[in-house]
């Protein structure tokens, strides 16, 4: 760790030049550090100071070897061959939350997961601020973590991917949470344990650990945890799914928050676990968890057309994403439900969806690149070419209480800009139909 004026002695590579990039980069200089810029694509604008240096381009091993620090932003793997020839050099790699935690004098509350990481983190949010704190949040969701330096705030609460855990030493969260391990990302990790292990880091320095007690992988290395949610923790559900319990006695009834599935209940628990390891009575949280809403393409439902529900969790690019998804939404559904999926699966093993396709699916509409992967898990599929083409064959399969789940285990890239392009093409088609 570092001292504000000990940054003066030191010359950072920031390399990377995205939002979380620019903010390391604007951090840096206006704290008189030695700040150089590298960003790996072809020269474009970027919204730093003009008197720090830009390289645009391949890295070079030799410039970055003479650095003190390398300040990698989360998309490039620390294996990229000039930054793993530095480090062996000698030269330290540490990412965004690593220097936010080397200045940050507030409580913080880490969350990471495979799945539902925005969606809690904004609710503990939510819930913090009906108890009275000015809670803000940050990191891969809201504003980058510095920048939250500059802003006045109780408690920062941290949503973390395995990519930012992985260059994070420092950080001592009051609580931290693993919500759920499933394969993602594979392409980036040699395999689903190193994935895992990334996402366990958040435990490192814990005051309070809490793990899903419904997924083994979500415990810490050593087997300690100090709380859990799901099944046998004190935050759990009634038998009905009507109470939040804490303990066994109720604390929320569920049916009055604006949240559906039972994914989200779990969600709600988490976040009430994180709230409750400050010391935070349950009964301040209530307002918070009842008016909290769905985040969008998070398993937001986005009409109601013909008696259907259409549900846009365009954000599942995960295979993990999907089960939860399709089993949470099949819980007191009245309806069928049709499933349209596919994309790109990032050398994830789409088969592991099957008994959940036979259980609770009756028709899956599938495009994008790995589609072919999809077609042979269920007897009942279709082979559409793009988003209004799934919808339309969605339109004529449906029936009255139906539920018609955009939810595609897949990256969105083969073709779209991003996931959020994907769920605003899936509510375009939606509405073309009325």
């Amino acid at each position: 760790m570092l001292t504000l004026e000990q940054l003066k002695e030191k010359r950072f590579a920031v390399i990377g030049l995205g939002m979380t990039g620019c903010s390391c980069v604007d951090f840096l200089y206006q704290n008189n550090a030695q700040v150089y810029a590298f960003d790996t694509r072809s020269p474009h604008p970027v919204n730093i100071s003009s008197n720090v240096t830009v390289a645009f381009g391949e890295l070079n091993p030799d410039v970055l070897s003479t650095m003190d620090l390398l300040v990698v932003s989360p998309g490039i793997p620390l294996s990229h061959p000039a930054i793993a020839q530095a480090i062996a050099a000698g030269v330290r790699a540490i990412g965004d939350v690593e220097l936010f935690s080397w200045f940050n004098q507030k409580p913080v509350i880490a969350i990471t997961g495979s799945n539902g990481k925005s969606t809690v983190t904004s609710l503990v949010c939510s819930m913090l601020k009906s108890a009275g704190f000015n809670a803000k949040m940050g990191g891969n969701i809201g504003i980058p973590v510095l920048s939250l330096l500059s802003e006045p705030y109780d408690i920062a609460v941290l949503e973390l991917s395995s990519f930012q855990l992985e260059t994070t030493h420092s950080l001592k969260p009051q609580a931290a949470t693993v919500l759920n391990v499933s394969a993602d990302h594979l392409d980036r990790y040699e395999s689903f344990e190193a994935y895992r292990q990334a996402k366990l880091r958040i435990y490192q320095n814990a005051q309070v650990s809490v793990i899903n007690d419904y997924d083994r992988l979500t415990i810490p290395h050593t087997g300690d945890y100090s709380e859990s949610f799901g099944k046998e923790g004190a935050f759990t559900i009634s038998d009905d799914g009507h109470s939040l319990l804490f303990k066994g006695e109720a604390w929320l009834d569920y049916r009055q928050c604006k949240l559906t599935g039972k994914h989200n209940a779990l969600n709600i628990q988490a976040a009430a676990a994180l709230c409750h390891s400050l010391g935070v009575a349950l009964n301040k949280l209530t307002e918070g968890a009842m008016q909290f809403e769905a985040l969008p393409h998070r398993c937001q439902r986005v009409s109601r057309y013909n008696d259907i529900q259409w549900i846009d969790d365009s954000k599942a690019t995960n295979v993990g994403a999907a089960q939860t998804a399709i089993e949470s939404l099949s819980w007191g559904s009245e309806g069928r439900m049709i499933l349209i999926a596919g994309g790109d699966a990032k050398g994830a093993d789409l088969t592991v969806l099957k008994p959940y396709l036979e259980q609770y699916v009756s028709a899956m509409i599938v495009l994008g690149k790995d589609a072919n992967q999809l077609l042979p898990l269920h007897t009942n599929t279709y082979r559409v070419g793009d988003m209004k083409e799934a919808v339309q064959v969605a339109a004529t399969l449906a029936q009255k209480n139906d539920i018609v789940l955009l939810s595609p285990a897949c990256a969105s890239i083969d073709m779209f800009a991003n996931y959020m392009e994907r769920g605003k093409q899936f509510l375009q088609a939606v509405e073309a139909l009325q």
